[in-house]
């Protein structure tokens, strides 16, 4: 019988980390804490309607799919499977979060620093959406 402890080690780790991100986020709530959810749309979803993250910066990575990204100040993009991106939350408006694709599924993870006295997401109306226009980047 061998020892566990006597067993050769993996060296494997000093070489699996590859960095898809960095960002320094412009604020983090005192007494913030992280929340990790894992979203899925089906193929052609439009995904969630225009919103913010009040509480926080929230951190993203696409597992399978394409995401149609949005976010108020910048260029519309597509987003793919093992790319990441991040939002500063606060008042950024995020518009799209949609499936880019019409046949295959979209899942991602996302990671957000909440204030828990605020909200994860908020709903943005019409009427901020049309005041906000000109903060819209248009392709």
């Amino acid at each position: 019988m061998t020892d566990a402890s006597q067993k050769p080690r993996s060296s494997v780790w000093e070489t699996a980390l590859t960095v898809v991100q960095e960002a320094k986020p412009p604020f983090i709530p005192d007494g913030a804490n992280a929340m990790t959810v894992v979203v899925e749309y089906p193929a052609g979803d439009p995904g969630a309607p225009p919103h913010r993250h009040p509480g926080g910066p929230a951190f993203g990575y696409v597992i399978d799919g394409e995401m149609r990204y949005e976010l108020e100040g910048e260029l519309p993009r597509v987003v793919r499977a093992g790319e990441a991106f991040w939002e500063p939350g606060g008042d950024v408006i995020h518009y799209s979060d949609g499936n880019n694709s019409a046949n295959e599924r979209l899942r991602f993870v996302v990671t957000m620093l909440c204030d828990p006295n605020q909200p994860m997401l908020v709903v943005v109306d019409e009427d901020e959406l049309v005041a906000r226009q000109g903060k819209r980047v248009k392709a």
